[in-house]
Parts: C-alpha cells; structure tokens; sequence
C-alpha cells in the first residue's frame, strides 16, 4: 500500500518512498521554480541552429538558471558534469553536452532541472534544427499531444494508471513505442521522489493521484521499438533499434480539482516549431 505524509512550511524533506503532499506554499515554490527552467528553455529557442555546439547551448542555459537565482540541479549530480542534458536523434535521454555540433534535419530534447530556493523544477523540450523531415515533425507532434493527454488525466482520485493508459494508447495508436526503461518522478524539495510515474499502464491502477502530490510527466516516445540501451559513458540512452526518439516533459502539482502546470513557458514557447 503506497504511503502518503503531509509536509508542512519548514519540515526537513528527505527521500523516504512515502508520496509528500505540500501545502501552498509549496505550490509557491514550485511556480517560481518552474518558470525559471522554463525561461531557461526560452532561452535557449534562437540559439537551437545548425553549426552550434551542445556545449554552448549548456552554457547559455547555465547562465539563465544562474541569473535568475537558482542553480542547476544536475551540475556534479552523481558524478554529471554538465547543467541540462541534450539527446539528439536517436538518444532517449541524458546526452552529454559536449563538442558536437547540431546539423539541419536534427530533432533534439533539452533538459533543464532548475533549484530555487530549495524547490526543483524540472522541463524538457523538443527542438527541431533547420529542414526537419515529416517523419520527425510528426514524431514530436505525437509525442507532446501524448504528454497533454497524460496531464489531463493528472487530477484528484484517478491514479497514475490512468496518466499511462493516455499517454502509452494515443503513442500506439501511431505505432510508435513508449520506453519502459525510464519514467517520471515524484519531485519539490527531493529532485527524484516518490512516486515513480510510468507512462505504460492500464486504467485505474498505480498510486491515487491526491491534492498536494508534485510530479513530472515526461514520456520517451520512439518511432521503433521502446527497448533502448545505455551507452559506456553510464548516461546516455539510445534506441536499441537506432530509430528516432522524442521526450517532452512538465512538472506538475495535483490540485483539487486538476492539476497545475509549473513549467509552462511565459513565452507561449511549449511546442515546436517556435517562430
């Protein structure tokens, strides 16, 4: 049986496998958290072109996060070195920014986690580079379509069951594959929490979705097969069948009628393409 504990103003947060339920003022935190990776993606919109390097996109992203006040949350994170994580192509996820340089026809997600003040705010996006196929286009289309219906089922008294069963049946209606490999996560003071949130799963079934519970909702979507691998560098993920993949990803808090997005772009930046 899952267990769930209230967290009030001022308790000392630690990852326990109990889901938190916050009050308001961290539905506070939250917000400005999320906006502030989400300025970060904003950012980073015109500079996402053929020739330039995932390192400096890294930079660019660092230096939103740091001006804003918060920190990047995955910089010397277990050993990660770099503050947002660029998968391009055929990655799932976790690419390391590095020397290589996007060329036309590239579809990639960055991903920003951001702390402030204490509070994570986690987002990915996708990103098409110059003359992107139809092929692809259509794969980030679906992929975020599928990440909205997920959020809709994101309310009080369904369970993440039925976040899953949105996401897993819009994805395979377009015979794409949802990667089992990896999921979202519980999140607010703990940068990975509580529940674990798959996106494969049947109606019904899973944790109760309560008022107070913080959670990302980040589906891998891949045109092949979901089996991926992981690369020698221990980050990176790659479709087993090196066919295209696509992530989106939102940071949520469950309301008592719905659910909050906290990492919307004030920009109306959410999906591609972004001009």
């Amino acid at each position: 049986m899952d267990t769930y504990v209230t967290v009030a103003e001022g308790d000392s947060v630690a990852r326990t496998g109990a889901i938190k339920l916050y009050g308001p003022d961290g539905f506070a935190g939250m917000r400005r958290a999320g906006r502030l990776a989400a300025e970060a993606l904003d950012e980073l919109v015109p500079h996402v072109v053929p020739g330039v390097e995932t390192q400096e996109l890294d930079r660019i992203a660092r230096e939103a996060m740091l001006r804003g006040g918060g920190i990047p949350a995955t910089l010397n994170y277990r050993g990660f070195t770099h503050s947002c994580c660029t998968s391009i192509n055929h990655v799932v996820c976790h690419g390391i920014p590095g020397p290589k340089t996007l060329k036309s026809g590239d579809i990639v997600n960055i991903d920003v986690t951001v702390i402030l003040d204490g509070w994570h705010g986690d987002t990915s996006r996708m990103f098409l580079v110059g003359d992107v196929p139809i092929k692809a286009r259509r794969l980030v289309d679906v992929t975020y379509e599928a990440m909205m219906l997920g959020i809709a089922q994101a309310k009080p008294g369904n369970r993440l069951g039925d976040v899953a069963h949105a996401i897993q049946s819009f994805a395979e209606r377009h015979r794409y594959g949802v990667v089992r490999d990896f999921c979202g996560h519980g999140l607010g003071r703990v940068f990975h929490d509580a529940p674990e949130v798959v996106h494969v799963g049947r109606p019904g079934t899973g944790p109760e979705l309560r008022p107070g519970m913080f959670m990302t909702i980040e589906p891998m979507i891949n045109i092949g097969r979901p089996d991926v691998k992981m690369l020698d560098d221990g980050w990176t993920a790659v479709t087993r069948d090196r066919s295209l993949s696509a992530q989106f990803e939102h940071s949520v808090g469950i309301t008592e009628t719905g659910c909050e997005i906290f990492t919307a772009s004030p920009r109306g930046l959410d999906r591609p393409p972004y001009s």
